[in-house]
């Protein structure tokens, strides 16, 4: 259970290359596995991935100047670890799994309802928690999350319904984890985006694993040559995420705002990244972000200039997050400020 919400429908494991999960021969740890989801509630892959591919840091790297040679350039941007498909009902993405800290490959497709999350490892190695990993691979996709009610949010607040009419079957794409967003937040503190986004490549070009976000580990061992307290700041996040204080699951698993005061202890983790953290990061999806200057402009754009945030967002609940989202989105979509490259929350 998350919160008072009820558990996703139950996936299926498929299996892989070598079978079902969990018997491959004499090896009890697949190299593949294949994973079903039934999906509650509206749902596009085709949204979600343009969604996705927007929005800093992931649209960045197209846009850098000193873009790597190890990626190929593509036609359309794309996030760090992002392969683009060849139909927009797939998206693959490369990406550092909890816990076990191995760098995965997810093939993610649409058959109406159904998500069906392929996992490889990019060395051919066995996968080591598919379980875990498929797991992940839907919080950060929102695939787990009962949006049953959110069609009726849009009746309720008309800005929403507009929005969600504009961006039919989004489901808000998070980080690939709390210890990504959280990396993210320390290298975006004081700089241009743009900026950030180069330094995050270097870690990934330099200590990564198959394009994945380097690990906790690699991070702690390195010697990192970074502006301002960013590598101080950067190794308290490793020793967090090694120590669970950045687990998934485990900030799912209680109150949005005991996992932000959680998030907040940190060193170098403010309240506006701690909301980034739990709400982006963990992709918590009943929560309201209160340090965000761009949603606040876009609430009293929207709504008035003497709205109140709090007010509004009764009647987003359960979905606070994903309202909010769409406001963030709706406004980048009409202004361009991320995508400009612009500093700022």
């Amino acid at each position: 259970m998350i919160g008072d919400r009820p558990d996703p429908a139950p996936a299926t494991d498929d299996g892989g290359d070598d079978g079902p999960t969990g018997i491959a021969g004499d090896d009890p740890v697949p190299r593949s596995v294949t994973t079903t989801l039934d999906v509650v509630g509206p749902w596009s892959l085709a949204t979600s991935r343009r969604f996705w591919e927007g929005f800093a840091p992931q649209r960045l790297r197209a846009a850098r100047s000193d873009s790597t040679p190890e990626v190929p350039a593509r036609r359309d941007p794309a996030p760090d670890g992002l392969d683009s498909p060849a139909t927009e009902d797939s998206l693959t993405t490369t990406f550092l799994a909890e816990r076990t800290w191995q760098s995965l490959q997810a093939e993610v497709t649409q058959e109406g309802r159904l998500a069906r999350i392929a996992l490889h490892s990019g060395d051919g190695s066995p996968v080591a928690d598919p379980h875990g990993a498929a797991r992940q691979v839907a919080r950060f996709l929102s695939l787990d999350v009962d949006a049953a009610a959110w069609p009726e949010i849009g009746e309720r607040d008309p800005v929403i319904g507009d929005l969600q009419r504009r961006m039919p079957g989004l489901r808000p794409c998070g980080f690939h984890s709390p210890y990504e967003a959280a990396a993210w937040a320390v290298l975006s503190q004081r700089i241009r985006i743009t900026q950030a986004a180069a330094l995050r490549d270097r870690l990934i070009r330099e200590l990564g694993s198959d394009r994945a976000f380097p690990s906790p580990q690699a991070l702690l061992e390195a010697e990192l040559d970074l502006p301002g307290r960013k590598a101080e700041y950067l190794r308290a996040v490793a020793r967090a995420a090694l120590d669970g204080v950045l687990d998934g699951e485990a900030l799912r698993a209680v109150a949005p705002a005991a996992a932000i005061a959680a998030v907040g202890r940190i060193l170098g983790i403010g309240p506006f990244s701690a909301e980034l953290v739990v709400l982006r990061g963990a992709n918590a999806p009943d929560a309201l972000p209160t340090h965000e200057a761009r949603l606040a402009r876009e609430i009293a754009e929207r709504y008035g200039p003497e709205a109140s945030l709090a007010e509004i967002s009764e009647a987003w609940r359960p979905l606070r997050t994903w309202a909010a989202v769409h406001l963030r989105a709706g406004r980048e979509e009409r202004t361009g400020e991320i995508s400009g490259g612009s500093s700022g929350r």
